[in-house]
């Protein structure tokens, strides 16, 4: 398991530079998230997964932020 200051995050840094968004939290009634958009789309939408790290998922949420950015593949685990 990665702590949180080991992490390399290159594609969220590269979404906070231009002013896009994540938010980690609870979402009623699914549970704890984590989200990214930019200015147009919700780029990843996840649900933390059960004994799933905050570093864990914040690889996952890179990972999916470069799946969108790069492939247009988006990621939607909320609304399914």
């Amino acid at each position: 398991m990665a702590h949180i200051s080991e992490l390399h995050l290159p594609n969220i840094d590269t979404l906070l530079a231009d002013d896009g968004h994540i938010n980690i939290g609870h979402l009623d009634p699914v549970g704890q998230v984590a989200v990214a958009t930019d200015e147009h789309n919700a780029l990843a939408m996840l649900r933390r997964r059960p004994h799933e790290s905050l570093a864990d998922i914040l690889l996952r949420l890179d990972a999916a932020i470069e799946a969108a950015t790069e492939h247009g593949e988006f990621t939607d685990e909320i609304n399914t």
